[in-house]
């Protein structure tokens, strides 16, 4: 007999949650989002440490990021979901502040993500983020979307790209996610 036999399919659907996130609707066709996911202890926990970090560094009013970093600690696998923007769709529709022209020759913030970045590629993104979390919902797994994963994912080169989100799964007997403290 198997004792929780449920832990074993983790990576599985993870990778089911990434099909739904990789064939969402992308901007005239054209996908630069890229996908990673972490399932090893030692790689959640250098995640959760660089989170910690960030918090420490920020201050108390983001102790939410250690907060999140125990949920990475707790969490069964970790997608990423990142948007490597190299190109501009050249609709010059101005959402970004910017023009197709002249977006790749502005100066690169140096916050916790870097901008500017194309719209129609964030709105890319979060429809990507979307179907992962529905997907999720739908096999029963436990998610939710995290900025502060992406954040430290984002210092620590996991992915290549501007923009960085994290979607931690879970499949334990109650939902680690949903009354956490601050």
């Amino acid at each position: 007999m198997k004792v929780n036999p449920e832990k074993e399919i983790i990576e599985n659907l993870a990778k089911e949650i990434l099909v739904a996130a990789r064939t969402a609707p992308k901007a005239k066709g054209i996908d630069d989002l890229i996908f990673g996911l972490i399932m090893e202890e030692k790689e959640k926990e250098i995640l959760a440490q660089e989170m910690e970090k960030i918090g420490d560094k920020k201050g108390s009013a983001f102790k939410f990021f250690k907060r999140d970093a125990e949920s990475v600690r707790n969490s069964e696998a970790i997608i990423l979901i990142s948007v490597n923007f190299t190109k501009p769709l050249g609709l010059n529709c101005g959402a970004c502040g910017f023009s197709c022209d002249t977006i790749l020759n502005c100066p690169k913030s140096d916050l916790d993500l870097e901008g500017p970045i194309c719209a129609m590629k964030l709105l890319d993104m979060g429809i990507a983020i979307g179907s992962a979390a529905a997907k999720a919902k739908d096999l029963c797994i436990d998610n939710r979307v995290m900025y502060t994963i992406g954040v430290a994912a984002k210092k620590l080169n996991l992915l290549p790209g501007q923009v960085i989100i994290g979607l931690p799964l879970s499949v334990k007997g109650k939902n680690i996610y949903f009354d956490r403290k601050s």
